[in-house]
């Protein structure tokens, strides 16, 4: 890749329920970690790319650029997209153009603010149809966890060792959580609490297998290659990006037991960025479920098809801090992943970045990963709705 996207600094704030926190208070507090971090000044960005998915609703603002630029007191080129991985897309492109030097990349939301409705935005969200039709967004991963077990031929004993995986998931999430202070939830849970909620619910899936709804704000700076030794000694390139897209209406689709869009975006960035899969150790998937987790780890080439569960309840027997795949160590959301870390959609895409940068810069505190070789290439996984879009990105350190 020429001119390689360089993020010199990032900033979040913790995510959870900031009902005492304006949406502006959010961004800012990101904003000056990132600065602090890359002694960066305002007056030195030249474009603003950021993401949300509700703050228009649920803070009732007109215009989101014109409310960032009364915040920031900047006049520079603004675009608001839906995730964070959209606006690191569009940077991204305009940094390799040689339209700019140094932006700021954030997201933000504030879905606490809107409890009684959430719901209903997040239904309509996934696919209007769906919402008509009176699905919760919990049925489409309840349905991909049958289509899966149908599949693949998953019953008897095979089934209820799948059963623990996914509550294995869960745990772990939650147990890298303990570690991560920006965390939603910073406590550990069991796996029988997490199979004693399935069965409250009399569903497959329970309350601990999901990601909660939170507000948070997370910021990265980006630069060309050229400028970013300027801000820090330590950059991380992005060096492979891609996205895809699929049918809005899952039941639709081709393939109900995995996410397309994660298969191609994975296989194009990795060919982008010339880096072979298993170079790749550490891995941020986006988790709004553990079924999504176990999933991923297959649509992304770590696991073959039908047999990702087998490797997560073996790994978790006697848990390592990674999971060991056919030999090979693979370090999975260390920052809790969605499920423990939190999931304040426009903003989530952010965390996930910042976590692979600390963890590719030694960064990552009482969490670094403690790899048997050097840490240099991690990436990120990011999707919109349920699969409908899919961002990949893959980071390194010369």
């Amino acid at each position: 890749m020429q001119n390689r996207p360089a993020i010199v600094a990032a900033g979040r704030t913790k995510f959870g329920e900031h009902y005492e926190k304006e949406p502006e208070k959010l961004i800012e507090e990101a904003w000056l970690k990132a600065s602090v971090e890359a002694d960066i000044e305002r007056k030195d960005l030249e474009a603003c790319y950021l993401s949300d998915y509700f703050l228009p609703i649920t803070n009732k603002l007109g215009l989101e650029e014109g409310f960032l630029s009364e915040l920031t007191e900047l006049h520079v080129p603004m675009e608001v997209t839906r995730s964070f991985g959209s606006a690191l897309s569009n940077a991204c492109n305009a940094i390799q153009a040689g339209k700019y030097n140094v932006v700021l990349v954030g997201g933000i939301e504030k879905m606490t603010d809107r409890w009684d409705k959430i719901r209903d935005d997040l239904m309509l969200l996934e696919d209007p149809w769906s919402y008509y039709a009176g699905c919760t967004p919990e049925a489409n991963h309840e349905l991909m966890l049958r289509a899966y077990m149908k599949e693949y031929g998953i019953a008897g004993e095979d089934s209820e060792k799948l059963n623990i995986a996914l509550a294995q998931i869960a745990v772990k999430n939650h147990l890298h959580g303990t570690k991560n202070e920006y965390a939603q939830y910073q406590r550990k849970i069991t796996v029988e609490q997490v199979l004693n909620a399935r069965k409250e619910a009399r569903k497959p899936l329970g309350l601990y297998d999901y990601a909660p709804i939170s507000d948070g704000a997370a910021i990265i700076i980006l630069t060309s290659e050229d400028v970013a030794r300027k801000f820090t000694d330590k950059p991380v390139h992005v060096l492979g990006s891609s996205s895809a897209t699929d049918y809005l209406t899952f039941p639709a689709r081709e393939d109900l037991t995995h996410f397309l869009v994660s298969e191609i975006a994975m296989k194009n960035a990795l060919k982008m960025a010339g880096v072979n899969l298993w170079d790749i150790q550490i891995v941020e998937l986006y988790d709004q479920s553990t079924v999504m987790e176990m999933v991923s780890l297959e649509d992304m080439g770590f696991c073959e098809r039908g047999k990702a569960w087998r490797s997560i309840y073996e790994s978790c027997q006697d848990y390592k801090g990674y999971y060991e795949i056919d030999g090979r160590k693979i370090f999975v959301n260390m920052n809790g992943g969605l499920k423990a870390d939190g999931n304040p959609l426009g903003a989530t895409g952010g965390a996930q970045i910042f976590e692979v940068v600390k963890q590719l810069k030694g960064e990552a505190g009482e969490r670094q990963v403690k790899s048997d070789k050097e840490l240099k290439y991690g990436c990120v996984l990011e999707l919109e709705g349920f699969g409908t879009k899919g961002y990949v990105y893959v980071l390194g350190r010369d």
